[in-house]
């Protein structure tokens, strides 16, 4: 649930944090950073994968609870990042207002965020999960304009309309089947990116003067005791995982949560924001094409022309703010 998921705003992706950087300039004959190409490839590759794994962990007969899941990945990835910015001497302890800034974004970018896709994927495919949260630039673009009071101009208010539209085309094959169960899953996924955009405003504003390695974990720790409030709730009972679903989560922690993290605050730093943010139209074609190739997930008319819509959205936000 990015998961992440506006370069130049500088949002927190599906608990992956940016910092602002300084766009390089580039000239029509000046070549691109190989380094940082190969790893806005590994973000491609790997972000958009993410929700193929997390499907594989907790689909029907996987043996992990949703959020259990969850909770494990982020405090196993939050010990590893923790552990890093120790051994890199960064400034680990946390004032007061940084405690409460890392609790609420926490809360908001993994159990809201994150949590929800996980469990909406119970049901629905990656493919619909990653297509959704993809709208993510589009509800941060929503809250910016509420929250600062600026009027939208009419053709960023046209990109937010065409997004909107890709993910009404998208539900609306699920929505009239009027399954409970499935319409919640959608409902969820809606949600969650909502929540991240959310988390990803309210911590930008309130950054604090910390490392990425100790922003991250922090985050994700945070995260996890978020998480813990939500199993103790819920009631889920201990994982019983197949080797199928370790193996996913197992990928979620070391590529997704650690490596692909570490490959795009190196992309910020080689290449120019207008070129990193073309994950955000990468990643769901990954994850469709993955949910189709591995899970021989249905790619009809309607995923087709919402995924268009929607990316079309995204992509006019990102060419026409101002």
């Amino acid at each position: 649930m990015k998961s992440g998921l506006g370069i130049t705003r500088a949002p927190l992706i599906l608990g992956r944090a940016q910092t602002p950087t300084r766009e390089p300039s580039l000239t029509p004959r000046q070549n691109l950073d190989r380094r940082g190409l190969l790893h806005l490839l590994v973000v491609y590759v790997v972000w958009g994968s993410t929700y193929l794994a997390i499907r594989v962990a907790v689909r029907e007969g996987a043996g992990f609870p949703p959020f259990t899941m969850a909770f494990m990945r982020v405090l196993a990835a939050s010990a590893v990042l923790l552990g890093w910015a120790a051994l890199k001497g960064d400034r680990l302890r946390l004032t007061r207002s940084e405690f409460i800034l890392f609790m609420v974004s926490g809360a908001l970018l993994w159990v809201g965020g994150n949590g929800l896709v996980t469990w909406a994927e119970m049901r629905a495919s990656s493919g619909l999960a990653a297509l959704l949260v993809a709208s993510m630039p589009i509800w941060f673009e929503v809250i910016g304009t509420i929250t600062d009071r600026r009027r939208p101009n009419p053709r960023m208010v046209a990109s937010i309309l065409l997004g909107f539209a890709g993910v009404g085309i998208l539900t609306w094959p699920i929505l009239r089947t009027g399954i409970r169960a499935d319409i919640l899953a959608v409902v969820a996924l809606l949600l969650a990116p909502l929540f991240w955009a959310i988390g990803s405003l309210w911590f930008q504003r309130r950054k604090p003067d910390l490392s990425v390695r100790a922003i991250s974990g922090w985050q994700q720790l945070c995260g996890a005791l978020g998480f813990l409030v939500v199993i103790l709730l819920r009631r889920e009972p201990l994982p019983t995982p197949t080797t199928e679903a370790w193996l996913a989560w197992g990928y979620l922690v070391v590529f997704g949560s650690i490596i692909a993290f570490t490959s795009y605050m190196s992309t910020l730093r080689l290449l120019p924001p207008a070129i990193v943010s073309t994950y955000a139209y990468v990643n769901p074609v990954i994850a469709v094409a993955l949910g189709w190739l591995v899970l021989r997930e249905a790619v009809t008319g309607y995923t087709l022309a919402g995924a268009l819509l929607v990316v079309g959205g995204v992509a006019g936000i990102f060419n026409n703010r101002d």
